[in-house]
């Protein structure tokens, strides 16, 4: 049984070895970054008819594919193929036809996801694992339009819309919302897109220089994907327009030039200059492209007076982001509406109006200025009913017969020499008037330098006298402060002496009062006398009384009147000797 076991667990872990290194070894793949796999599988239920992808089962390609990533599949029930994964760069959009789904409905030719045919929605930028064998991708540019410019939508699907309505959600016609400037990932098989130009363009009869039709934009795209989209969008659209020049030049209609973008004051100022430079290399643009047929022709009409006027003009006007659908859808793209309604319309108008003017009144500038104006507003007039804003017509250049203009030059000639003539005597009188002022000005100036003079001596002579007088009034003036603070001394000087002379006279008077009061105290005014003199009597004196007899100095000194005290003070004198 040990021996037995031990075979077993030798023969399970012998298998579970093969098994891996066959696993490891020879089913084992990779599917890199950006790759997908796509598998085939050998064995399994057979596909149905129609169907070309297996699901899961089948035997055939399988419809998923698989990711980046480790895999494991038996390389000897399916087969394996690396690709790399659709990738739709930016400003591009990808266009599924699907090879697998179900049928589409009788009529329709776009499909949902899900279904057999062109997919109605497209892949943006971005990476897609998507499987060859049962999907066609077709990378196309997206539709990016450009600043002043507007894109016109043409539904390619649905029912068809009802004669000159817009199409609505699901019909089939001209839509009335339009593409503002901007980048769109729009199906073309949907929608078609025509670009058309908004704001204000210019339709120029150039006469014997020739037009063109010529489109071109003012502002220009800093992305460099934009730029590029926008320009094959244009290129895109002048394709368009190409059969429709061919057509005008075989058919002989009058060509145009449009151009976008005109400043009013350089229209107003420097129109008849840049139209003329402008007119060389709107020719050569057009023989190199070939995308415009060039005419000379005049807009021509009998004057009044019976004379043929021929003259070059040039027609501003405005097409509004509003109403270009409804323009499209009446007259079609740019070319056609100012082939079908603003030139007709100019040549009609001018000729109607011309004919009301003398061939005199195209020469001078009074008149051409008025025709001009009546031409405009009548232009405008009619070209607003049709959705049309019309600004301003320009007169640049009128051929009037040699007959009627050689003698009208002539005239005019005389007139200005005669005016010319006019002026150079205006001109002469007005000279010697201005020697006469000249010297007008000189004596002027000579007397007002007098006058400067004599003003400025006065002026001095006064200031000397005010100064003078100024200073003697100052003096008289510290003479009266000077007088009045002696005054005010004086009296101060007074009024302390006797303050000092009251004060002393009251303090001297309190003092003999005081004694009067004292000696009417003691009584005696020689006790009052006595007591003055003890009271001045220093406190250290030693008094010594000597007697003697009778008749001597010391008792005569007694009976005198100053008694005890002029004895003390003679006494005290004699013992300081």
């Amino acid at each position: 049984m040990k021996s037995l076991r031990t075979i077993i667990l030798a023969t399970v872990a012998f298998l579970a070895f093969l098994w891996f290194l066959w696993t490891w070894g020879f089913c084992r793949f990779y599917v890199g970054p950006n790759q997908m796999a796509i598998i085939t599988a050998k064995g399994g239920a057979a596909l149905p008819p129609g169907q070309i992808l297996a699901k899961k089962g089948q035997m055939g390609i399988q419809e998923d594919v698989l990711g980046e990533g480790r895999h494991f599949l038996d390389p000897i029930m399916y087969d394996r193929e690396i690709r790399t994964v659709l990738t739709i760069p930016p400003g591009k959009v990808g266009i599924v036809t699907a090879k697998v789904g179900s049928e589409l409905s009788q009529g329709e030719f776009l499909a949902e996801p899900g279904q057999k045919g062109i997919w109605r929605k497209v892949l943006g930028p971005g990476k897609y694992r998507i499987n060859p064998y049962g999907y066609e991708i077709k990378i196309e540019d997206a539709v990016v339009i450009k600043i002043g410019y507007a894109g016109v939508l043409t539904s390619l699907s649905g029912r068809q819309a009802p004669e000159g309505a817009f199409a609505g959600p699901e019909e089939k016609g001209i839509r009335a919302d339009i593409l503002q400037p901007g980048l769109y990932y729009v199906n073309p098989k949907e929608f078609q897109v025509n670009v058309l130009e908004i704001g204000v363009n210019q339709v120029s009869l150039l006469g014997r220089e020739g037009g063109a039709v010529i489109t071109k934009s003012q502002i220009e795209s800093q992305n460099v994907v934009m730029g590029a989209l926008q320009e094959r969008m244009l290129e895109e659209q002048a394709q368009k327009r190409r059969g429709y020049y061919e057509q005008a030049a075989a058919e002989s209609r009058p060509s145009i030039q449009i151009q976008k973008g005109f400043d009013s004051s350089w229209r107003q100022h420097k129109a008849q200059q840049v139209q003329e430079q402008a007119v060389a290399p709107a020719k050569a643009k057009a023989r190199q492209s070939d995308v415009a047929h060039v005419r000379n022709e005049f807009v021509t009409f009998p004057s009044r007076d019976g004379f043929e006027i021929s003259l070059d003009m040039t027609l501003e006007f405005e097409l509004e982001p509003d109403k270009i659908a409804w323009l499209y859808r009446s007259y079609g793209d740019l070319p056609a509406v100012v082939d079908k309604i603003i030139l007709p319309q100019i040549l009609s108008i001018t000729r109607n109006k011309g004919s009301e003017y003398r061939a005199k009144d195209f020469i001078v500038g009074e008149g051409r200025e008025k025709f001009q104006k009546d031409m405009t507003e009548a232009l405008s007039r009619t070209m607003s009913d049709r959705k049309i804003l019309t600004h301003n017509a320009l007169i640049r250049h009128v051929d009037v017969p040699m007959q009627i203009l050689d003698p009208i030059q002539k005239a005019s000639l005389a007139i200005e020499q005669d005016l010319t003539n006019k002026e150079r005597q205006n001109t002469a009188r007005k000279l010697a008037e201005l020697n006469t002022e000249l010297s007008l000005i000189e004596q002027r100036s000579a007397e007002v330098a007098q006058q400067t003079t004599k003003l400025k001596a006065e002026i001095a002579a006064t200031q000397e006298k005010e100064v003078a007088e100024t200073q003697a009034e100052t003096v008289k003036q510290i003479a009266l402060i000077d007088r009045d603070t002696a005054g005010v001394r004086a009296a101060k000087t007074r009024i302390l002496g006797q303050a000092a002379a009251d004060s002393l006279k009251l303090v001297e008077n309190e003092r003999a009062r005081g004694a009067q009061l004292k000696t009417q105290a003691f009584g005696d005014p020689a006790a009052f006398t006595l007591w003055e003199t003890a009271n001045g009597l220093r406190s250290d004196l030693k008094i010594n009384i000597l007697h003697a007899g009778p008749g001597t100095l010391w008792t005569d000194l007694q009976k005198a009147s100053l008694g005890e005290l002029g004895g003390a003070q003679l006494l005290q004198s004699s013992q300081e000797k």
